[in-house]
């Protein structure tokens, strides 16, 4: 199928994939930061997961959920960027109607899942500085499997409806997507009909889904800062925010550009679209490339057991 194929038809088979628009001729320099970053990603949470399963003292509920970050960050990772490299790479551009709504539907399912994993470690972190005497039983193995769970559900249940949208629209513009992957407003926008559901049913993902994780973790940590700052001495207070650290890294590492990128979509029709696509990319590649170099190097118990792996084998 050429990339020029913009003749009415509906339902197409598959989808162009552009990549850049207008930088074809540096696809292969662009691919570098991306494929850096994906390594990065891929090693790091693999890191994290050997690490937590190799280490009993590790086996607790902060780890759990940092483990499930790491799996989470792992899908996210890999949802996207393999087909955006073999764009920049081998120019292959077209993608199935089906494998687009596919990644694009593990794309946002398991963002929406990293959200609820921070409100769950936020939770872990709000039990352990508020309640220290009562985490262990309040926190049990099988609580945390039952968050667990219930993050899964809820990221695959709330995305859902935008891929059984998004599948009945016709689509009789064209067939070519101005970037290296699938996501919802972009797919959505090539549709031929009055899409405005599938537009607030996304506000509402973003607002009261996403927007509700943001509140919830916002009043845990207002009341883990009450405890802190309670504390007799500096040292005890310094000692205990730094437990809490690494989360708050993340947090905002993950919360303020998705909300920039989000609203930037909606209201930035003034800003040219080789930004958007450039912001997007490099957000959805940023946060599981930072989240195991964050944990890695502010976590004391993960980074002594690295430095004890890498002296064990240095001998």
């Amino acid at each position: 199928m050429s990339d020029s194929n913009t003749t009415a038809f509906k339902n197409p088979s598959s989808f162009i994939l552009l990549g850049f628009p207008g930088l074809e001729a540096a696809h292969v320099w662009i691919s570098i930061p991306f494929c850096t970053m994906y390594t990065i990603a891929i090693l790091g949470n693999f890191t994290i997961l050997f690490i937590v399963k190799m280490e009993p003292s590790l086996h607790g509920p902060m780890y759990y959920f940092l483990c499930m970050l790491a799996i989470t960050d792992l899908v996210l990772t890999t949802s996207t960027l393999p087909k955006s490299l073999s764009i920049f790479w081998f120019s292959s551009r077209e993608i199935d109607f089906s494998a687009c709504l596919t990644q694009m539907y593990f794309f946002h399912c398991f963002l929406e899942m990293e959200s609820g994993i921070f409100v769950a470690m936020a939770l872990d972190r709000y039990v352990a500085i508020c309640n220290p005497l009562r985490h262990s039983a309040i926190l049990t193995n099988p609580v945390v499997a039952k968050i667990g769970l219930t993050v899964l559900l809820r990221g695959c249940l709330v995305i859902l409806p935008l891929v059984l949208l998004a599948r009945q629209w016709p689509y009789c513009r064209t067939n070519i997507i101005p970037q290296p992957y699938c996501v919802h407003i972009a797919v959505v926008s090539l549709a031929c009909t009055d899409t405005r559901v599938s537009s607030y049913y996304g506000l509402f993902v973003l607002f009261c889904v996403m927007g509700l994780d943001v509140i919830f973790i916002a009043v845990s940590y207002i009341q883990i800062l009450r405890a802190i700052f309670s504390l007799p001495t500096k040292d005890a207070r310094l000692k205990t925010f730094g437990t809490c650290s690494s989360h708050l890294c993340v947090i905002l590492a993950f919360y303020i550009p998705h909300l920039f990128i989000s609203l930037m979509y909606r209201v930035g029709q003034n800003v040219p679209g080789q930004f958007h696509i450039l912001i997007a990319s490099v957000y959805q590649s940023m946060p599981p490339t930072l989240n195991p170099i964050i944990y890695g190097v502010r976590t004391k118990e993960i980074r002594g057991r690295l430095l004890r792996l890498f002296t064990q084998e240095g001998t």
